[in-house]
């Protein structure tokens, strides 16, 4: 759900006025009675009686996490950036600038895979799968699952789902470059294996030897949320006991700025970066781009248990849905967000009125931001105990790797009792009546916390953590 006004979508709309009415009388018509029948499914959703999951073997818990972030690769100082109000928004210098349009960024600056990528690899991977190799291998020594650790444990159990949204576009665009100028031979062998979305998955569990479900999902900006659920059900299901679930992005390079900047999707308040991101103000005027990867350790209660593991939080359910409505503008009513949240605390096993923080998606578009509160609005209808904020107000937004980023938050907020702000809100939307936590942090004890996170095509997908009672 990133909102973008752009030229497809005008096209979009150009071909359908070429539909004769009655096509588009019989459109409304769906569209309404599907609205309808979403709003009777969440009404019925809401009522009914939650029933959390009890079986050891099935309930996951949270045991490591490890990321890559425009504020470094360790978590508390990534957090206390966050609670400090901190924006990482700054002017690019990776790439000349002078003729875009937009020139700012979450630019990762300083980056170092020592220690957790040979030196080989590290020259030729992309920058997206050399992110998620250190995110993997920082949350695995979180998780006390270091290589001697792991060696006496059922590897055939273990997987990786890491998935990206653009994934190695670096590579990506040097093979095309070369193509272009000197022809197929110009083309490193190890393009392909660049380019692929399932590398930063096959890598990690190449180099853990973890023999376990392992792919990748590809859902834009949902993706890190999709492969939390996908990993959850996978321990749920019996088929593992660990699992290396999380996102990764590389686009800060002159073809991902440009390809946005063409959907007419990023913020161009160049001359104030730290002010760029600004969700749910009345003065936004588009996302910031970002990068990072962030990876959570999953694994069932049982596992965790008899190891003697520390637990950071419990994750107790997910869901996914799509909007089925525009390639890039979110459904403007929200019903679709709205039934995803709902599935999601079905799945939980929580009741609405048990929730009562939101880490939001809030990309910083004017009709997304509208939109996300429309369905929280429709799902808790009583949102005076509910906070909510936007991690991306400072960090910007790192596309498949932003529900990763986030969930981290997600779950630091609930280990320090802290929420850290959104900033930049000078004037916020009428239409947001809901605590955003405004410019400075503010103590609150999450008792539920959901975590959302929308892509283009209408990807929706929602998280659900807890702390953890054994």
């Amino acid at each position: 759900m990133s909102s973008i006004p752009c030229a497809v979508s005008s096209t979009l709309r150009n071909k359908k006025s070429t539909y004769p009415q009655s096509y588009k009388r019989s459109l409304k018509s769906v569209a309404t009675a599907s609205a309808a029948r979403h709003g009777k499914k969440i009404k019925a959703m809401a009522s009914s009686s939650p029933k959390r999951e009890t079986d050891p073997k099935k309930r996951i818990v949270i045991t490591g996490m490890g990321l890559v972030s425009v504020f470094g690769s360790d978590i508390d100082v990534y957090y206390n950036k966050l609670l400090a109000g901190e924006s990482a928004i700054s002017l690019i210098d990776r790439f000349d600038t002078s003729d875009f349009t937009v020139k700012i960024a979450g630019q990762i600056r300083g980056f170092s895979s020592e220690g957790y990528v040979n030196g080989k690899d590290d020259r030729r991977l992309d920058d997206c799968w050399r992110y998620s190799l250190v995110a993997g291998k920082r949350a695995l020594d979180d998780a006390a699952l270091g290589e001697q650790i792991v060696h006496t444990m059922d590897k055939a159990r273990m997987g990786v789902v890491v998935g990206t949204a653009l994934g190695g576009l670096t590579s990506f665009s040097k093979g095309m470059e070369g193509l272009v100028g000197k022809g197929h031979r110009e083309i490193t062998p190890f393009f392909i294996p660049n380019v692929t979305s399932n590398i930063g998955s096959a890598l990690l569990a190449i180099d853990t030897g973890f023999m376990g479900p392992t792919y990748a999902i590809e859902a834009a900006c949902a993706t890190a949320n999709h492969c939390f659920v996908a990993a959850a059900n996978h321990i749920r299901r019996g088929d593992a006991d660990v699992m290396v679930a999380g996102g990764t992005e590389a686009a800060v390079i002159p073809v991902g700025i440009g390809g946005f900047i063409a959907c007419r999707a990023l913020s161009h308040r160049n001359h104030d970066p730290h002010k760029a991101s600004r969700p749910w103000d009345i003065h936004r005027d588009g996302m910031v781009m970002g990068e990072g990867a962030a990876v959570l350790i999953m694994e069932s209660m049982e596992h965790a248990m008899k190891r003697g593991a520390r637990v950071y939080a419990e994750y107790l359910g997910g869901a996914v849905t799509c909007d089925a409505h525009h390639i890039t503008n979110p459904h403007p009513d929200g019903l679709v967000v709205a039934s995803c949240i709902i599935k999601a605390l079905e799945d939980a096993g929580v009741a609405a009125e048990e929730v009562n923080y939101v880490n939001a998606h809030a990309t910083s578009t004017p009709a997304g931001d509208l939109a996300e509160v429309k369905a929280i609005m429709k799902v808790f209808n009583n949102t005076t105990h509910l906070k909510m904020n936007a991690t991306k107000s400072m960090i910007g937004h790192a596309l498949g790797a932003a529900g990763g980023l986030e969930a981290i938050a997600t779950i630091k907020a609930i280990n320090t009792g802290w929420l850290h702000p959104t900033i930049n809100q000078d004037e916020l939307e009428g239409e947001v009546t809901i605590d955003t936590v405004p410019n400075v942090k503010k103590q609150h004890q999450i008792n539920v916390a959901i975590s959302n996170s929308f892509g283009i095509g209408g990807h929706n997908s929602v998280v659900v953590f807890a702390p953890f009672t054994p």
